[in-house]
């Protein structure tokens, strides 16, 4: 049963490179070009999201996961280069997290506080947010560089990236540890719940209040263009943070299990290290599917996307019937 694992796991992992390099790739490139009908404030954050999920899947998937099985002796295999991706995998997925905490954050202001909105809500100060995340958590993750030792010296080079034992013993570490996931994914879900109960909750409230000022019955229905733009944005919320906390919850469970049982993760049996692989691989597969919502929730989105997919189609055939025409 293990060894059918490893083949599954080989090959998804195989299977989220090839697909979500290019999905996020586009999805950059697309709302790059800020003409998905949103503002430029939430575009920021959206490309933001992307460039730090592609960023993951390059560090994690590729360079880590993968080369398990497709770069066995490499140099990716050296303790020094280890170290530093790995320190790199845990910045990237510290700032995919809270890039969705911050868009979560911004999106409950520009719903609930429209005052608030004029100075919060700018392409300035999201930019001031994003940057501001990514340094702190550049700095955050230091310690993790030093929480390796090799497996092995050959000819006075360290290979291979071993925990050191005392990271699941030291008061140090495990103070670290509980930080660490603190900070990344608990905190985020407590902070994305609260948000996404808070905006609902308004927006039930505002909704009755307008549906009172319009004078609307179950009769009569009228087009309200502001709950409609109010609507748009929640769907696109809701879907993105609820994708996150559904593929995340996994990998929040196993953390929780061994530090609450004491269970270093090397000396699980085969079932447990079945499950915990699974959280792994459902906190990686998060990293693709923003573009895919995207696609789904904004009308916008689909439209550039496929002008995006048609272009170099019709470039070619200019190009030949020029061509032809010569």
């Amino acid at each position: 049963m293990l060894q059918t694992f490893i083949t599954i796991d080989k090959i998804y992992y195989m299977t989220i490179a090839v697909i979500g390099v290019p999905v996020n790739v586009v999805a950059i490139a697309i709302l790059s070009r800020g003409k998905c009908g949103l503002s430029t404030c939430t575009t920021r954050y959206l490309v933001a999201m992307a460039t730090a999920d592609l960023l993951f899947i390059i560090t994690d998937v590729i360079l880590y996961q993968m080369k398990l099985y497709y770069f066995q002796g490499s140099f990716l295999h050296i303790t020094p280069v280890c170290t530093v991706n790995s320190y790199l995998l845990y910045v990237t997925s510290d700032c995919s997290v809270w890039f969705t905490v911050t868009f979560s954050a911004d999106r409950f202001v520009a719903i609930c506080y429209q005052k608030l909105k004029l100075k919060y809500c700018t392409e300035k100060t999201a930019a001031v947010i994003l940057a501001t995340t990514c340094i702190l958590f550049c700095l955050k993750n230091i310690p993790l560089y030093f929480r390796y030792e090799p497996g092995v010296v050959i000819d006075n080079v360290p290979w291979f990236c071993n925990i050191k034992p005392s990271y699941y013993t030291e008061v140090r570490w495990v103070v670290f540890d509980w930080l660490d996931r603190g900070l990344t994914p608990l905190l985020p879900f407590a902070l994305i719940l609260l948000l996404n109960a808070l905006t609902v909750r308004y927006i039930l409230v505002a909704s009755q209040i307008r549906k009172g000022l319009r004078g609307q019955s179950k009769e009569q229905k009228h087009s309200d263009p502001e709950m409609e733009s109010r609507r748009r944005s929640v769907i696109l919320l809701f879907t993105i943070s609820g994708s996150f906390i559904l593929l995340w919850s996994p990998y929040v469970i196993n953390f929780l299990y061994y530090r609450i049982a004491g269970i270093d993760p090397k000396y699980y049996n085969k079932s447990l290290q079945i499950i915990e692989r699974i959280g792994y691989m459902l906190l990686s597969l998060s990293c693709c599917t923003n573009t895919f919502i995207y696609g789904v929730t904004q009308s916008k989105f689909r439209e550039q996307f496929k002008s995006a997919v048609k272009y170099p189609v019709t470039a070619i055939i200019q190009i030949i019937n020029k061509h032809n025409y010569c």
